[in-house]
This record gives structure tokens, sequence and C-alpha cells, in this order.
């Protein structure tokens, strides 16, 4: 068998070997080693930050052999010295956008300003407000009245329509049938008819029309009590009807010098001066009266006035009205309120709460005086 021969050159240098652990490879040459120093510098210059170790290549290698790293949920920024508070998102309407002079949108607001006054024009007819407050609202009154029905003042369907109670969801003349003061179930349309085939009539404390009853001043309210009382001494009707508490309560402190504290529904203690006209109190025909919202809840109120006016004519007592005993559940009535979605002015005095007015006026004549 014949034996090879290998050449093999002459080794001119060999590093001594280091056993450094499972970790570290062996050294590399001497030519490697410059490369791979020169690799670092160019890494230096470009990571001023970087951390150099004596041995770049363990280094290197170490890395490498690093276990993945596990990523932690997000929390705040370490090194801030606060904490980041997460903003929560607010609720509601967005903010308008506004222009980088800090101004809101003016052609939106001319938009919907625009469109206002279209739905106004399109309510009554093509009249503008304006036009409709300078309307008024003739009383239906005459002589010996059995029952006279007062208001505050006239309100804008009222004004326009030019008759007493217009609202479609006002219970006037809802509960006015079902107490049995009328014999059947009439509207705003037979105002002009009740003083001849009922002894009813209507009238306002103050005649100017307004949107609401707020527009109305303290001095000007109190003018108009003086007026009332001067037509009730003219006409001298049996009863004095009015309709809320709140315009009782300013007419009996200029009529008799009394402040009317915790009103009670029903017949009043005083009579009109120089008349034998009572005066009786009712809660307001306005489905946003708060005590007492529904027609039902008013319709006893109507039937003791119907009492009172056969007990004073001297008439016997008819029993084709029976008084039933029901429960009163606010929060039932006021959804009731939104699901039938009645549409009515928002504005109109006639419908303003049975408690709401005389409070606000109590203020402004205390304040005045």
């Amino acid at each position: 068998m014949t034996e090879l021969s290998v050449h093999r050159d002459p080794v001119l240098y060999q590093e001594p070997f280091y056993q450094l652990g499972p970790f570290y490879p062996p050294a590399p040459s001497q030519y490697q080693e410059q490369i791979s120093q020169q690799n670092i510098r160019e890494q230096q210059q470009q990571q001023p930050d970087l951390v150099v170790l004596h041995r770049p290549q363990h280094q290197h290698t170490a890395q490498q052999q690093e276990p993945p790293i596990q990523h932690q949920p997000a929390g705040p920024p370490k090194g801030t010295g606060r904490n980041v508070t997460p903003v929560k998102k607010k609720r509601g309407r967005p903010p308008k956008q506004q222009t980088e002079d800090g101004e809101t949108h003016e052609e939106e607001d001319e938009v919907e300003a625009a469109k206002k006054a279209k739905r106004a024009l399109n309510r009554f007819n093509g009249m503008s407000v304006a036009d409709v407050m300078a309307k008024t609202l003739p009383d239906v009154i005459t002589y010996n009245l059995d029952i006279l029905i007062i208001g505050i003042n006239p309100g804008l369907l009222s004004a326009y329509k030019g008759h007493h109670y217009p609202n479609p969801g006002n219970h006037f003349w809802k509960c006015l049938f079902l107490s049995g003061l009328t014999d059947q179930q009439l509207n705003y349309m037979h105002d002009q008819s009740l003083p001849e085939k009922y002894s009813i009539g209507f009238t306002n404390m103050v005649e100017r029309t307004t949107p609401g009853s707020k527009d109305l001043s303290s001095k000007e309210i109190r003018e108009g009590g003086r007026q009332l009382l001067e037509k009730l001494q003219k006409y001298k009707p049996l009863i004095a009807a009015f309709n809320g508490k709140g315009i009782y309560e300013i007419f009996c402190k200029e009529t008799f010098g009394v402040k009317a504290k915790n009103l009670e529904f029903g017949l009043q203690p005083y009579k009109i001066p120089e008349t034998e006209t009572v005066c009786y109190l009712m809660p307001s025909s306005s489905p946003r009266c708060a005590q007492f919202p529904r027609a039902q809840d008013k319709v006893h109120f109507y039937i003791k006035l119907k009492e009172l006016r056969d007990q004073m004519k001297g008439l016997a007592p008819g029993h084709e009205v029976v008084e039933t005993q029901y429960s009163f559940d606010l929060q039932l009535a006021k959804e009731d309120a939104k699901r039938i979605a009645i549409k009515e002015e928002q504005l109109d005095p006639e419908y303003e709460s049975c408690s709401g007015l005389h409070e606000a006026t109590r203020h402004s004549t205390s304040s005045s005086n």
C-alpha cells in the first residue's frame, strides 16, 4: 500500500489556545481582529452612546446568545419624573370647531337662524313674530256671567288664531267637557258661543301679546291686575276663575293687599270689592304643569267649579258626573307625555307651569319695592 504524502506550509504564527467556556468561540486571527476593531470604531462614530467592552468579539457573541425579550404592557414612560394620566373622552356634543382667529363658524349659526325664521314664517302663514305680537286677543265677556276664565296674557298662537286656548295639547277644553260644564266636546273655535250657551266667558290680566310671560314686566302685570279689577266690578260675574296659581297670587296682593302663601286650589276667602263675585283658583290647564301634568288630574277642580256654580245658583246637584278615585304616578305621567309627543308652543304663556310664573314675579316685585 503506497503511502500518501501531504505537503503542508510551515506555521508562521499560532495563537495560544485558551479555554473560554462554551459561550466564547476561539480567538480570531490578527487580520480578523484588526478588521473587527475598525468596524467598532466606525460604529462609535455613528453611535456615540455605544458602550464598547474590552473584548468586542465577546460582546457580539454574548448579545446573540441573550434570550428573547418579553414585551411588557405599555405604561408610563420612565425617567420623566411624572406619571402620564390617560385622557378620558368627554361625553356629549363635541365643541364647535374654531378657526385660527378663535372665532366660531358664523355660517352655521346664520343657517340655523334662517331655519328658525323659516319655521316661524311657515307656522304663522308668512307672518313674522313681530306682526303676530302686534295683534290682540279680544275678550269674550258679557254681563252677569256664571264663570269668567282669567288667563295671564295672550300667547302668539292665541293672538294669531284670534281664539282662546287654541293649543292642541292644552287640557282646558277637555276638562270643560269631562267635568260636565259643557254637554259636548268643544274646541277653541267655539269660544265665542260659550257666553250665550253656557254662561262662560274669557279674559286676561294683561292685554299685550308676548312670546312668553317672562317678557312682561312686574309693573305691567300690576297695572293689568288693576284693570282686571275694574273689569270684574263692571261685568260682575258670579265666579272669577283664575287659570293658574301665579295669576291669582299677583292679583291677591294688588287687590286685597295680602301676600298669598301656601295657596290651596278651590274657593278663595276673598270677594271682589263692591260685588258678590267670588274668586276660584284652579291649576293651569297647561300639560307642562308639573303638579298636574294630565287632563284627568285637573278634572277634579273643574267638577268642584261646576258644583260651586250650581250651589250659588240654587240648582240641584246633578248626577251625570261621577268622580272616581285613582292613583297618580308623576313618573308614569311624564313617560306618557313623551310617548304621545304632543307638539305645542313652548313659549306660550298659557303653557306656563302653575308654580313657575308667580315665583319669578314675586322676586321681581320684591326687588322693585
